[in-house]
C-alpha cells in the first residue's frame, strides 16, 4: 500500500494535467470539426467525437495500468515490444486496409488500428535499452550502424505502404542520439540536407551544384592552413553531390505525382488551388479567418460546411485557429512547447541512461509531430499527414502518444531506484 502512496506521490502531475487540457481541448475541437446535427451531443457514441471520448477514457485506463507496473518491465521487454511491433508492421502489408493510397491500418471490427504509431514507442525503448548498455559509446562507428539499424528497420517498413509521414517522424532521433554524445556533424549534415533538397527542386541540379563547388572553394581558401577543415570540405562537397543527384532521382522516379504536386505548390512552383493545394488553401483560410479572438465555438464558417477536409484529424489546427482565433492558438502552443521543456526536465534529471534516452526520444517524436502538423496547417512544409498529438482523431494515434508519455512518467516516479 505504501508503495502505491509513494508511487502516486511522485508521479509528475503537471505534466499529467498539460496532457488532461490537451485531450479534452482534442475532444472540443474533434466535435466542431464534425458536428452531425442530427446527434449533436458531443457525448454521442455514434459519432467521432463520441468515439474520441471512449478513446480518452481507455487512454486513461492504459495509463494507469502503465504506472501500476514496475519500471524494469519496460526495459527488460523492450526487445520483445520492439519485435512485436516489427511483426505488426510486416502483417499490415498483407492483411492492412487501404486508405487514402496507404496501407497502413489491420482492421479489426469497426475499428482500425495502425502500428506505425505504435512502432514509435517501442523504437525509443530498444535504442534507450541498447544505448544504456555499459560498453556502448555513441561515438563508435559500430554504435552508430547498430542504432541506425534499430531506427531504419521500421522506417523501410512502413515506407512499404507507403506512409512517408509516419515515416520520417523516426528521423527525429538523431536528436536523443546527439544527446549522448553524437557529433554535431551529423546534424550539420541534416540540416545541409534539407538546404540542399528544397535548392535542387527550385532551381536546376547543375546551378545548385556549381554554388556548391564555389562555396567549398572559397572555404577552403580560408581554411588552406587547416589539413582537417579542408578534408571535412571535401568530405561535404562529395556527399552534397550524391545528394544532390539523389534527390532529382527520387522525385522523377519514386515519388508519386500527388506527393510532387504538393511539394511544388509549397514552393511555390505550381499554383494549384481547386486540386493539391485544396486542403491548404482552405487551412490558410479557416486559420486567418479566426483573427485576433476566434469566431467562438461552434461558429466557424469554414469548419461548419467542411471546406478543409480532414479537419479532425491532420487539420484539426485550422478548427483551433478559426473558432479560437490567434489567442487560442496562441495556448496551444505554449501548452505544447510547456510540455516539451517538461519532458525535457524529467528526462535530464533521471539517474538512468536508459530513463534519460527514452525521455530525449518522447521529447523528439512528440516535437516533430507537433511542428510539421502546424507547418502543414500554415504552408510551411509540404502536407505529409500525420496527427496533432493529443488532439487529433484517432485512437491509434491516442494510446500511441499515452503509452510514449506515461512510461516516461512511471520511470520518472522512480528514478531514484532505477539504476
Amino acid at each position: 500500500m505504501n508503495n502505491q502512496r509513494n508511487l502516486f506521490f511522485n508521479v509528475d502531475w503537471v505534466t499529467i494535467l498539460i496532457y488532461l487540457t490537451l485531450c479534452i481541448i482534442g475532444w472540443f475541437n474533434i466535435h466542431a470539426a464534425v458536428l452531425d446535427p442530427i446527434h449533436p451531443g458531443i457525448m454521442d457514441l455514434s459519432t467521432n467525437y463520441g468515439k474520441q471520448l471512449l478513446y480518452i477514457l481507455s487512454a486513461l485506463v492504459l495509463g494507469f495500468f502503465i504506472l501500476i507496473i514496475d519500471s524494469k518491465f519496460y526495459n527488460s521487454f523492450s526487445p520483445i515490444f520492439y519485435g512485436l511491433t516489427i511483426l505488426l508492421l510486416v502483417v499490415v502489408l498483407v492483411v492492412g486496409r487501404n486508405v487514402g493510397g496507404n496501407q497502413a491500418w489491420i482492421p479489426l471490427g469497426s475499428f482500425r488500428l495502425q502500428p506505425s504509431e505504435f512502432a514509435k514507442f517501442s523504437t525509443c525503448l530498444l535504442l534507450a535499452r541498447y544505448l544504456s548498455s555499459t560498453t556502448t559509446k555513441v561515438q563508435d562507428f559500430k554504435t552508430i550502424l547498430s542504432c541506425a539499424a534499430i531506427i531504419i528497420l521500421p522506417v523501410v517498413l512502413i515506407m512499404m505502404q507507403p506512409d512517408t509521414g509516419s515515416a520520417l517522424v523516426f528521423t527525429s532521433l538523431i536528436f536523443v542520439l546527439y544527446r549522448e554524445g553524437l557529433s554535431g556533424y551529423f546534424l550539420l549534415i541534416e540540416g545541409l540536407s534539407i538546404v540542399l533538397f528544397v535548392l535542387t527542386l527550385l532551381y536546376n541540379k547543375f546551378y545548385v551544384l556549381a554554388g556548391v563547388v564555389v562555396f567549398a572553394a572559397i572555404l577552403i581558401y580560408f581554411l588552406k592552413r587547416n589539413r582537417s577543415a579542408i578534408q571535412t570540405v571535401i568530405i561535404g562537397v562529395i556527399y552534397s553531390l550524391c545528394f544532390i543527384f539523389s534527390v532529382d532521382f527520387a522525385y522523377n522516379n519514386i515519388l508519386k505525382s500527388h506527393q510532387k504536386t504538393r511539394i511544388d505548390v509549397i514552393l511555390g512552383k505550381v499554383d494549384d488551388p481547386r486540386g493539391q493545394g485544396y486542403n491548404l488553401n482552405q487551412s490558410k483560410i479557416a486559420i486567418g479567418s479566426g483573427r485576433l479572438w476566434g469566431k467562438g465555438y461552434l461558429q466557424g464558417t469554414q469548419t461548419k460546411y467542411d471546406f478543409v477536409p480532414e479537419q479532425s484529424t491532420d487539420f484539426i489546427f485550422c478548427t483551433v485557429g478559426e473558432e479560437w482565433g490567434f489567442a487560442g492558438s496562441f495556448v496551444l502552443i505554449g501548452l505544447y512547447l510547456f510540455l516539451l521543456l517538461r519532458i525535457i526536465f524529467l528526462a535530464e534529471r533521471q539517474r538512468s541512461t536508459f530513463s534519460r534516452v527514452y525521455g530525449y526520444g518522447v521529447a523528439s517524436i512528440i516535437f516533430f509531430h507537433f511542428f510539421i502538423n502546424l507547418g502543414m496547417t500554415i504552408g510551411l512544409i509540404p502536407v505529409i499527414g500525420i496527427p496533432l498529438p493529443f488532439i487529433s482523431y484517432g485512437g491509434s494515434s491516442l494510446w500511441s502518444f499515452t503509452i510514449l508519455l506515461f512510461i516516461l512518467l512511471k520511470l520518472d516516479s522512480n528514478r531514484m531506484g532505477i539504476v
